[in-house]
């Protein structure tokens, strides 16, 4: 769920595999850097935790690593966050729709698809999803985008499932539209923990 000031209570639930992090975790990191005594593991913990920092200045407000074993060797891995931004528009489709329409119509993008979701509150929501480059990068990414919003009407939600392994884009695009699917607005059960654990890639589908 999300827990800063401010920011409107959201429900919701990641497959296994994926496991939240946060700027606060960055003592752990370096800790776990130091341990393995490798510089190359080092710097790039230390990108990606000042990569989070900045994204906590873009109303992010939950983000998670996932990581899924994939054969014979290997791992492939994702980055989800939560976007809450407060809207001025009165008409909460017509803010889904301008939200959808203003990822897809984004520069990084070279192709994509956009689907609109039924989701159980009834809420509007749309996905975006396709390959996206990047500049300063020699690859593409794949990204997959939810846009929903809050039943206060004053906020506006956007899931995100980002990978480099964009041979895997239909199986995190079904991933994120699950996740869309958990999505609540009132606690679903205070008493049951989050669940975690590990699987592969096609074994996470909710």
């Amino acid at each position: 769920m999300t827990q800063q000031s401010g920011i409107p209570p959201v429900w919701f639930r990641l497959p296994p595999g994926f496991h939240d992090i946060g700027p606060g975790d960055a003592a752990t990191l370096d800790a776990f850097a130091e341990a393995l005594d490798s510089p190359t593991a080092q710097k790039e913990l230390s990108q990606l935790m000042d990569g989070l920092e900045e994204l906590a200045g873009h109303d992010v407000v939950h983000t998670a690593l996932g990581f899924h074993p994939e054969e014979p060797v290997g791992v492939t891995t994702a980055l989800f966050s939560l976007t809450i931004r407060r809207i001025d528009q009165p008409n909460p489709r017509l803010a889904v729709a301008r939200t959808a329409l203003a990822i897809a119509r984004s520069t990084p993008w070279t192709s994509s698809v956009r689907r609109f979701i039924d989701l159980p509150s009834a809420l509007p929501c749309c996905l975006v999803a396709g390959i996206i480059s990047v500049p300063d990068i020699g690859h593409q990414l794949f990204q997959a985008r939810v846009s929903t919003v809050h039943p206060d009407g004053l906020h506006v939600l956007v899931l995100d499932l980002t990978s480099a392994s964009t041979e895997h884009a239909e199986s995190y695009t079904d991933i994120l539209e699950a996740v869309a699917h958990t999505l609540q607005f009132t606690d679903p059960d205070p008493g049951v923990p989050t669940a975690t654990g590990t699987s592969r890639i096609l074994e996470v589908l909710l």
